[in-house]
């Protein structure tokens, strides 16, 4: 597989990450940072504002694919206050040929709603919530990127965007030329993906200290959570020998979709599972190899910590 990777380093993706997550209130249950988030950041913007906002929360969701696509034209290491002035001040013509570039089939009408229609939200999210948080959050996604990018003399394309990732495998795919790595905070500890004409962005969750020694990992607590249900350990038992795809598991296991969804989400927070991305196949599950010894190897750190 011949693709270039790219590691991107910017506040504009993790702006992005935020709002989504407060507007559509997607996998709070299973993120760091948890549903009281959303009632913690009520509490500090006015009623009006909120409102506005959430003005947003049945737009269609394949809206923040352009967005992440726009953040990523702007280039490298972009800057939130000139990505909102482009957004507010650029023709419609403008973005709508930048989308093009990542998305052929979108229409300039489409292009147009998102640009007219995020565009002040995404001032205000920025004014109310974002600029308060920001500086604590960019040097975590400048120190897990440098890192990154310490490691691409190191590994291969392939191993590297699934070591980044915790488990995302990117197989043969026509056309596909460049991976970019795109480091997250707010989303901790999902890894998500937008996949393009010719490119796949990955956002893979960076690393926390842990303040309090005495504290369990947060790893550690993720895998015995996702292990507790007998449930997902035979799921696990049904992905060890060969990915399946969601169809061909609810057809085996006779499960419905959502359920299915459910506990792949749990395994696959906890680091249990890989996730690969392939053409015509689409998304297929398999065991994590490193899953088990990683298991181990927080356990018995955290139990043999020294006081």
């Amino acid at each position: 597989m011949d693709y270039k990777v790219i590691i991107d380093v910017s506040p504009v993706y993790e702006l992005l990450d935020s709002f989504m997550l407060y507007v559509t209130r997607k996998w709070l249950s299973n993120l760091d940072i948890g549903p009281d988030w959303v009632r913690q950041v009520d509490d500090q913007i006015p009623p009006q504002k909120t409102a506005a906002l959430m003005s947003a929360a049945d737009w269609p969701i394949d809206d923040y694919d352009i967005l992440y696509a726009w953040a990523y034209s702007s280039g490298p290491a972009a800057n939130i206050s000139r990505f909102l002035e482009e957004l507010d001040s650029e023709e419609e013509a403008w973005w709508h040929a930048r989308a093009l570039e990542f998305v052929p089939s979108l229409t300039a009408q489409e292009s147009g709603r998102i640009q007219r229609g995020y565009a002040p939200l995404l001032r205000i999210w920025h004014e109310s919530y974002f600029r308060r948080v920001e500086n604590q959050m960019l040097p975590l996604l400048i120190e897990d990127g440098n890192e990154k990018k310490l490691l691409q003399s190191k590994m291969d394309s392939v191993a590297l965007v699934e070591y980044a990732s915790g488990g995302v495998v990117i197989e043969e795919i026509p056309g596909l030329s460049t991976i970019v790595l795109l480091p997250t905070v707010h989303n901790r500890p999902i890894n998500t993906y937008c996949q393009y004409r010719n490119l796949i962005m990955v956002q893979y969750p960076v690393d926390i200290p842990v303040d309090n020694d005495d504290d369990p990992p947060t790893e550690l607590l993720r895998m015995t959570k996702a292990l507790s249900d007998p449930v997902r350990l035979r799921l696990l038992r049904y992905l060890a020998n060969e990915p399946k795809s969601l169809w061909e598991m609810k057809n085996d296991l006779g499960q419905s979709g959502d359920m299915l969804m459910h506990h792949l989400m749990m395994l696959r927070v906890a680091g249990l599972l890989r996730i690969h991305l392939s053409d015509p196949d689409g998304e297929r599950f398999s065991i994590r190899p490193d899953g088990a010894s990683e298991l181990q190897l927080f356990l018995e750190s955290y139990v043999h910590r020294q006081g």
